[in-house]
């Protein structure tokens, strides 16, 4: 009796950290489209209207002519700017597929499923 209640315990613990794994793994491929491996470059910015299109011009020019290969892609996270940081975002966004705009609420789920992997 004893050997059965174990093994209903550890199957249960094991069925349990399946569904985990699974869970992480839907929401990595579906709701974050980053590739599997790689290095991310997370940005956050705050009120630089004046900066940030030229710092992120001059990293895509990197990134795009095969300077950095190791780099998958570039997360940008606004801390809630008063100015046009969110609009210039948006626009090189659209712009680059390999420039991803989150929130900061997004961008901390993300870094806290990907670090419980």
């Amino acid at each position: 009796m004893l050997d059965f209640i174990l093994f209903g315990v550890l199957w249960t613990f094991a069925i349990y950290g399946f569904i985990e794994i699974i869970k992480t793994i839907y929401f990595v491929l579906i709701h974050t489209k980053l590739k599997s491996d790689g290095i991310y470059l997370i940005l956050a910015v705050k009120n630089q209207e004046e900066k940030i299109e030229g710092v992120l011009r001059s990293i895509l020019f990197r990134f795009i002519y095969g300077r950095e290969e190791n780099i998958n892609d570039i997360i940008v996270t606004d801390l809630g700017s008063k100015d046009n940081t969110p609009i210039i975002l948006e626009k090189l966004g659209k712009d680059y597929d390999s420039i991803e705009i989150l929130s900061w609420k997004e961008c901390k789920e993300l870094i806290e499923k990907l670090n419980e992997k």
